[in-house]
C-alpha cells in the first residue's frame, strides 16, 4: 500500500518591477523577398508559305507594334529564320502563342510561334 504524501505548496511568484525596456525582446519582421516572375520570349519562325502581310498584321494585332516595327520584325523573321516578338511572363507568353497559332490556323497558314525561356 502506497502512502500518499501531500504535496508541498508552490511558492507564489515574485512580482518584479517593470524593467523600462532593458532586457525586453523585440521581434524584427523580415520583409518577404519574392523573386520576379521568370520571363519567356515569344518567337515566330519563318516558313515559305505564310504571306508577309499576314505576319505584319499578327504582330500589330497581338503584340501592339506599329507598322514600322512590325515590318522590321517580319523582315528579321524572313531573313534570319526567326525573331523575338516580345518578352512576357509565362501565362501571357503562352496566351500570345495560342492566339497567334489560332489566327494562323483560321487563315490557313502554317505560321509557327513558340515560347522560350528568356
Amino acid at each position: 500500500m502506497a502512502s500518499s504524501r501531500p504535496k508541498p505548496p508552490t511558492p507564489p511568484r515574485p512580482v518584479l518591477p517593470p524593467d523600462q525596456g532593458q532586457g525586453a525582446v523585440v521581434e524584427e519582421s523580415l520583409a518577404a523577398r519574392t523573386k520576379p516572375p521568370r520571363m519567356f520570349q515569344v518567337v515566330m519562325i519563318n516558313d515559305d508559305y505564310t504571306p508577309m502581310e499576314f505576319v505584319v498584321m499578327v504582330l500589330q494585332e497581338y503584340f501592339r507594334m506599329d507598322i514600322e516595327k512590325a515590318t522590321q520584325v517580319m523582315l528579321q523573321i524572313h531573313h534570319e529564320g526567326r525573331a523575338v516578338c516580345g518578352v512576357f511572363s509565362r501565362d501571357i507568353a503562352a496566351t500570345k502563342v495560342e492566339l497567334v497559332l489560332a489566327a494562323a490556323r483560321r487563315s490557313g497558314h502554317p505560321l509557327q510561334c513558340i515560347m522560350e525561356a528568356a
